[in-house]
């Protein structure tokens, strides 16, 4: 596999089909409400949602049906945020915006804080974050460069440490397609690292939780310049990788994990769904698939199938499927309770709109509330939710 000898300083890749064009300055947390005590960690179920156009944070508690603002959201960011996530401990929430990575403290109450030494910052431009399963290393997918940005994470304070050797530089094999940085995701096992790379396809990393190293172990590559991978989801067992594909042979690919994370195709993949596929989740028990459909603002539904062989695995419509969601949604997460599917719509109508399972259908999404993050159309790019 061809490997790059130095890392060389890219033009950003622009995946104009999942967020509008970026602006702004580096990242800034001003200080507010901490009256549900800093960096306890939630107490309660919450989901916290990025909105671009208004350059926010928001925060909300998840209740039976009901979508709760939490204290003091939502909180001005002052820069066009790109990508965030949750700690396991759901003590930090870390949002990357251009040129930094910020910290947020998550109090009991769901609010957010910021640490009373000032704001996180780094200088790097991430993609995608994602923590590994431990809850000691952030890895970021890095928007100018080709490799993975990797951090220790102080796991009282929140404070990222750069992890001692060279981050983990990666490369493709020659193919049709460019290369857009999208989404960045840990196995549930903590031994992989998968990143989603639009046109250009994916890379796949082996990963030590104990060294924080990650090394390139294979790539996919779209033979088609037309089309592109935006979002991945691992199943609980670390068997199956799905990847939300969008353009020409779009829809949901889904691929076998096999021996030093080497990737096969099953048979029938990739499966149909909508159009503009740029995300995908799991139920909690990897019974059940979900993917956004940003071009027709749609949300498609699946059983999946297992065969008599793991390549024979299939991805089975749910009744009702496709079902409406916002405009433009392209984010989708499942609370910590595993009772609701929550997704973010960049275009609004609504921001932020939260599902039911279906009593009487298993896996069928039945709307239960939606709301506004922000003034409305806020750019919801993003959801990330407590464990």
């Amino acid at each position: 596999m061809e490997r790059r000898g130095s890392l060389r300083r890219l033009a950003v890749a622009s995946a104009a089909m999942m967020l509008p064009v970026l602006t702004g300055c580096t990242g800034f947390f001003p200080p507010v409400n901490n009256s549900g005590g800093g960096g306890t960690g939630a107490n309660g179920n919450q989901v916290y949602v990025l909105n671009q156009t208004t350059k926010s944070v928001s925060g909300f508690t998840v209740g039976t049906a009901t979508l709760t603002a939490v204290n003091s959201s939502p909180v001005s960011l002052g820069f066009q945020p790109l990508a965030e996530v949750v700690t396991p401990s759901d003590a930090f929430l870390y949002v990357a915006g251009q040129g930094a990575i910020s910290l947020y403290l998550i109090n009991s109450d769901g609010s957010l804080s910021a640490p009373s030494a000032g704001a996180q910052q780094l200088a790097v431009t991430a993609a995608s974050l994602t923590v590994s399963p431990d809850g000691q290393w952030l890895i970021a997918l890095d928007s100018f460069t080709q490799q993975l940005d990797i951090y220790q994470i102080n796991a009282s304070t929140g404070a990222l440490t750069a992890q001692a050797q060279s981050p983990a530089v990666y490369s493709l094999a020659n193919g049709a397609g460019a290369w857009q940085p999208s989404t960045v995701r840990v196995s549930p096992d903590g031994t992989l690292i998968f990143a989603a790379l639009g046109t250009a396809g994916d890379a796949v990393f082996s990963f030590d939780t104990t060294t924080g190293l990650a090394a390139q172990v294979q790539s996919l590559v779209n033979v088609n310049a037309s089309t592109g991978d935006y979002g991945l989801a691992v199943d609980p067992k670390t068997a199956y990788l799905y990847i939300a594909r969008s353009g020409s042979n779009g829809g949901i690919g889904v691929y076998t994990i096999g021996s030093g994370g080497t990737l096969n195709s099953v048979t029938g993949s990739p499966f149909a769904a909508g159009s503009g596929t740029v995300s995908v989740v799991l139920d909690s028990t990897g019974t059940y698939a979900y993917a956004s459909n940003r071009t027709d603002s749609t949300i498609s539904g699946y059983t999946i199938t297992p065969g008599t062989t793991p390549a024979a695995l299939k991805l089975v419509p749910l009744s009702g499927s496709p079902y409406a969601s916002g405009t433009s949604v392209q984010s989708l997460g499942i609370d910590s309770t595993g009772k609701y599917l929550l997704a973010a719509a960049s275009g609004g109508k609504a921001d932020l709109t939260m599902y039911s399972f279906d009593i009487t259908t298993p896996g069928k999404l039945d709307p239960s509330t939606s709301i506004a993050s922000d003034t409305d159309p806020a750019g919801a790019i993003a959801v990330a939710l407590t464990h």
